[in-house]
């Protein structure tokens, strides 16, 4: 069956509710601009939504503010001139036109351009495309060794990793198929977010639920990972980011 979407309101905050085939209600809060979403099992009534999201209104507040007080960059027209970020560096883009034949690509130059190889004529999206590759091409490059090290260290062992585009999440961990995946947005920030994030999905495979065991791993393997967690917090939003 198909999902069925309409919205409420609790204490002037506009909730979107998601009614699809699940066991237990989902919260939660999206940036830019700190949208609400609560999905929920088909039976539980909107009443019981209400008081659901009333029960999470200091919860709801907390990072709807963290989001509006986060810095956020205007939209990306990826034009040269701009700012982009890649390992929490900032550069100047530089696009370059080519006429056939060509190759897209990236490449950064005197550690303050980042310069984007493209067709002649290529439309906003086209050079966005080019450039979103050649993130992931870069945390494809970075990710297996770093798995490789944390691995060891934990003591665990990954069956499968990828990178791809998440909305409200760094990274996620499968469990069961003890697969993880990474936010491609990791690329722009510094590396040792990227570092954070990787540990505490594996972590994961060690404890399930995010609980004082889970802590007191992340505390043995990562002393640091509270400071880090800022600070990947604390950086810049592109509202490009969010907007797939």
């Amino acid at each position: 069956m198909s999902t069925k979407t309409h919205k409420i309101s609790v204490d002037n905050i506009t909730i979107d509710v998601v009614r699809k085939n699940i066991k237990n209600l989902h919260l939660a809060v999206y940036p830019p601009y700190g949208r609400v979403r609560i999905a929920t099992p088909r039976h539980i009534d909107d009443e019981a939504l209400r008081l659901f999201a009333i029960s999470k209104l200091s919860w709801i507040k907390k990072h709807r503010s963290k989001f509006k007080q986060q810095k956020c960059q205007s939209p990306r027209e990826y034009v040269s001139g701009e700012s982009h970020y890649y390992k929490g560096q900032r550069y100047l883009l530089n696009v370059i036109y080519q006429k056939a034949p060509f190759r897209n690509k990236a490449e950064i130059r005197n550690k303050k351009y980042l310069d984007l190889y493209v067709r002649e004529g290529s439309n906003k999206q086209q050079r966005r495309r080019v450039l979103t590759e050649w993130y992931r091409h870069q945390l494809k490059y970075l990710i297996p060794g770093l798995i490789e090290k944390w691995e060891g260290t934990i003591g665990v062992k990954t069956n499968d990793w990828g990178v791809k585009r998440m909305k409200t999440k760094w990274g996620t961990c499968n469990v069961r198929a003890k697969r993880v995946w990474i936010n491609l947005e990791l690329a722009k920030r510094p590396p040792q977010c990227l570092e954070y994030i990787l540990v505490h999905e594996l972590v994961h495979l060690l404890e399930r639920n995010h609980n004082i065991r889970f802590t007191s791993y992340m505390d043995k393997f990562l002393s640091n990972w509270r400071f880090i967690k800022e600070e990947l917090n604390s950086f810049p939003i592109s509202y490009g980011d969010w907007d797939y």
